[in-house]
């Protein structure tokens, strides 16, 4: 049993557990699902899956931790409502078979998703009609997501007033247009093959926005190369193309997404992958300023934290031998929260005291600077990465991944640039 299952309450385990869209995610193809509140999930993949388990000690403090696997069913209601449910997985795990990369390509075709969690795991004492009502209030909610996604999906950058009221936290939900399009691109995949088969294994992994009131994430595609030495000539010259007409073959990295809750107007801000490529390396330095600026002001108190982790990050792959972390991304994450500024002398015990009027505009202009902690920086995606320990591999490198690491010194180079230059 894996530990995100030992942890579920007995009645959820026996039932499975319902996966929803994973709201910050911002990039890449593969749905990412929310399993918890600290767990996320997506596709396994074998040699992503290889990866985790044989990943060297020295690297874990700069991925996700490793939380098993779990078999997810594609599940139909009453209603023609799809879900995605996940159920123990039991199998040897040294035994699980090689799936098919195919499945996890994107298609065009899109489907309405609505969250069915009230239903599915519903106690029997519940009305029927009150389930009734509920399924309509669901519907009609489904259909006006089906048509806003229609117009988000042609934006690459999007700001999304958040409303006053409320937690902004909780306002987050069912409002990422680039979670919303993999997760309903998963369900049709998987409706399209739900009569040949409706087990799929998914690899269970540690929420790294789980701990961030407002999480602020960029997904930044690294390395100079990104198609494996698997690819097809036709998908080699796609990825080669890609790189060639984006910051990838200048600088060694390129935007892949980027979500930024901006307090100065109450807007949450999405950047997609195809802006991200669109970016001149001047672009590019501008929406790194952007991704550091709520809107107020510039969070100068992340600098040295994220440089820091950027520069023992590189270090640590330094002295990776083979490794190629091809078609890998880098995320960068921060609190957007606002916090209101406090006197140098202020009791500690004030600190614990800030409460949601910090984000008023009567709060000042600045905040009180956090703790390097604050600041995570993770590689994640390595369904393309190779090393010579993998023993299926045809072709065997030696040395650094000089690709990847030549993006991460341009991007400390960058970063430093804008300390710099804000600072004067």
């Amino acid at each position: 049993m894996s530990p995100a299952f030992g942890a579920m309450e007995v009645e959820h385990y026996s039932k499975g557990v319902l996966l929803e869209p994973f709201v910050h995610q911002v990039g890449g193809h593969s749905c990412v699902l929310r399993f918890n509140d600290k767990t996320i999930c997506k596709p396994l993949i074998q040699r992503e899956h290889q990866f985790y388990e044989t990943l060297p000690t020295e690297m874990r403090k700069f991925t996700p931790q490793y939380e098993g696997v779990v078999s997810v069913s594609f599940e139909e209601d009453e209603d023609g409502n799809l879900c995605l449910i996940a159920y123990p997985l039991n199998v040897d795990h040294d035994n699980l078979e090689n799936l098919d990369n195919s499945d996890c390509e994107p298609k065009s075709k899109l489907l309405r998703w609505t969250n069915k969690k009230t239903m599915l795991l519903e106690n029997e004492k519940i009305p029927k009609e009150w389930v009734r009502q509920h399924r309509k209030e669901e519907k009609m909610k489904s259909h006006k997501l089906e048509e806003e996604f229609e117009w988000l999906k042609k934006s690459e950058v999007l700001y999304y007033t958040v409303e006053k009221k409320g937690n902004v936290s909780s306002q987050f939900k069912h409002h990422n247009p680039w979670s919303m399009k993999c997760h309903q691109q998963q369900l049709q995949r998987m409706k399209e093959n739900a009569k040949h088969r409706n087990q799929y294994k998914f690899i269970l992994l540690e929420n790294l926005t789980s701990r961030y009131e407002v999480p602020c994430v960029l997904d930044l595609k690294m390395g100079t190369r990104q198609h494996g030495d698997d690819a097809s000539e036709e998908k080699k010259a796609n990825q080669i193309r890609k790189c060639q007409q984006s910051t990838s073959a200048v600088i060694g990295v390129r935007v892949c997404g980027m979500q930024v809750y901006q307090a100065g107007t109450g807007q949450l801000m999405f950047m997609n992958k195809y802006h991200g490529r669109k970016l001149s390396v001047q672009g590019f330095k501008e929406a790194l300023y952007q991704f550091f600026h709520n809107g107020k002001y510039l969070r100068r108190e992340l600098f040295e934290s994220v440089i820091k982790k950027l520069t023992e990050l590189k270090s640590v792959l330094e002295k990776q031998e083979s490794y190629r972390f091809y078609s890998s991304s880098l995320l960068i994450i921060y609190d957007g929260k606002e916090r209101q500024e406090v006197a140098v002398d202020s009791d500690p015990e004030d600190l614990e005291d800030l409460s949601e009027e910090s984000s008023d505009e009567s709060a000042g202009a600045y905040a009180y600077k956090p703790t390097a902690s604050t600041v995570d920086v993770r590689m994640i995606d390595f369904a393309h990465t190779t090393c010579k320990y993998y023993g299926e591999d045809s072709v065997v490198h030696e040395g650094q991944d000089t690709g990847y690491v030549f993006g991460l010194q341009n991007l400390i180079d960058i970063i430093k640039e804008i300390r710099d230059e804000s600072s004067e």
